[in-house]
């Protein structure tokens, strides 16, 4: 089974998402930031490679919020989605994007109104409970 990981960068107030580059087919859609996870590669191993890749920047993985499961062209796929940290927010220094058209720091209740990736919106209901449970 593929396994594919979810970054939810909080800080305290708002969450980073992504905004897809137009291709594919979630293309032009928000998105936690994250990415597939490579054959006999550890969760924790693909995020800060992911990150790296896709914004230009180190994280920092922290814990395992929520794990869910759906199906993606006729396959099963696994989410787990991670707390991490980000060396600094990209505003005052831009992240370097390479499959994303823009980021931003949204609140959480705004998601849902977002065109937002099917995969992450079943792993929000935990996400927000998680940041619940920080507050």
């Amino acid at each position: 089974m593929k396994t594919s990981i979810a970054c939810i960068a909080f800080d305290g107030e708002k969450i980073l998402i992504a905004h897809r580059n137009p291709t594919g087919q979630m293309g032009g859609r928000w998105e936690f930031p994250g990415g597939k996870v490579e054959e006999g590669e550890a969760d924790d191993v693909a995020i800060v490679r992911e990150f790296e890749e896709e914004f230009g920047v180190k994280v920092t993985v922290g814990e395992k919020i929520a794990e869910t499961f759906f199906v993606h062209n006729g396959k099963q796929v696994a989410l787990h989605a991670y707390q991490i940290t980000v060396p600094h927010d990209g505003m005052a220094q831009k992240y370097v994007l390479t499959e994303h058209t823009e980021y931003r720091w949204a609140l959480p209740a705004e998601i849902p109104t977002l065109n937002f990736v099917d995969s992450d919106m079943l792993i929000y209901p935990d996400v927000m409970k998680w940041i619940a449970s920080k507050k």
